[in-house]
């Protein structure tokens, strides 16, 4: 319990983080985007504006994913966090057909940029606070497998190449007009915006797939799947599984299976068998709730489970 409470407290905390540095983030590329006039600029300040209102969605999901389970939620609050992804998702898709929309309008009608050097100024710095943030969230996010948090995390990763992309772009615009004034590459700037926009529609799809997939109950990989028939087979009173099960609610997993075992052991020493079981689960998986449907062996090795089988039977086959 003081384990769970301790990973609440870091989740809860770099979530705060991401909020402040977004929200500082936000108000510096609105300042400088506005005063030297860059639909970029501009673009990437609605992106970091996207991300902290992904942020305080995940702040909000990370706090009620972390309560437990009452009377009217058996199974935990653990999707929260996987609502939390989807709706980031659609907000990201909002935000960059806004930005598609503003940068085919300066690609008609563009505008000179002012004082480029105050625009790569703020790229950079976002590059680097988000480079910092964002590592800071994977890292806790991989510890405690928090899908809020990972999600949060690959936007300001994503803000940090497309601010680069943004500081590439009026870097050109700038070497060239301070080099070659008669050529006109005001172009530049909202073809990057544009740029931006593909790199965020991109990151919105993949967060929509990962968050869609645990929403509706997909099965765990299949790397993992392997780690809980290691589980099974390392325990020498387990004779086989069969009906394998699995799913994730934020970063609860939830594994159930019929395990066969011989037909003379006691009903404590099989009550024995699933705790060892379920607790190799856990070493292996992190968080799991497991139900386990115990079942005699008969020696006739079903179909269903004579893959897994252990049983001196299978070899009669």
């Amino acid at each position: 319990m003081k384990n769970n409470a301790e990973m609440l407290r870091k989740k809860i905390w770099v979530v705060k983080l991401s909020v402040a540095s977004n929200t500082a983030l936000v108000i510096f590329k609105v300042i400088v985007g506005f005063a030297i006039g860059s639909v970029s600029v501009l673009s990437e300040a609605i992106h970091s504006g996207i991300d902290l209102v992904a942020a305080l969605i995940a702040w909000f999901a990370v706090r009620s994913a972390g309560k437990p389970a009452d009377k009217e939620h058996r199974y935990g609050h653990g999707k929260f966090e996987n609502v939390s992804g989807f709706v980031e998702a659609l907000l990201i898709f909002g935000a960059a057909a806004w930005i598609i929309y503003e940068a085919a309008h300066k690609l008609r009608n563009p505008q000179p940029i002012g004082t480029i050097g105050w625009g790569i100024l703020v790229m950079a710095l976002s590059s680097f606070v988000n480079m910092a943030v964002s590592s800071a969230l994977f890292r806790i996010g991989n510890a405690t497998d928090s899908v809020a948090i990972k999600a949060d995390a690959w936007h300001l990763r994503t803000d940090v190449y497309t601010s680069l992309g943004v500081m590439a772009g009026l870097g050109l615009i700038w070497f060239f007009s301070f080099f070659f004034h008669d050529h006109d590459l005001l172009w530049i700037d909202p073809v990057a915006a544009i740029l931006v926009a593909l790199l965020i529609i991109k990151a919105a799809y993949d967060l929509t797939v990962q968050s869609l997939g645990d929403l509706l109950d997909i099965s765990l990989p299949e790397a993992e799947a392997a780690e809980i028939e290691k589980a099974i087979k390392s325990e020498p009173g387990a004779i086989s599984y069969k009906n394998l099960r699995t799913r994730k609610s934020g970063a609860v997993k939830f594994v159930d299976f019929d395990l066969l075992v011989d037909g003379s052991v006691t009903v404590d020493a099989a009550h024995a068998i699933t705790d060892r079981i379920t607790e190799a689960l856990e070493g292996r998986l992190g968080t799991v709730h497991a139900t386990i449907h115990i079942e005699p062996c008969k020696g006739a090795c079903p179909e269903d489970c004579l893959p897994a089988c252990s049983s001196p039977a299978k070899k009669a086959l």
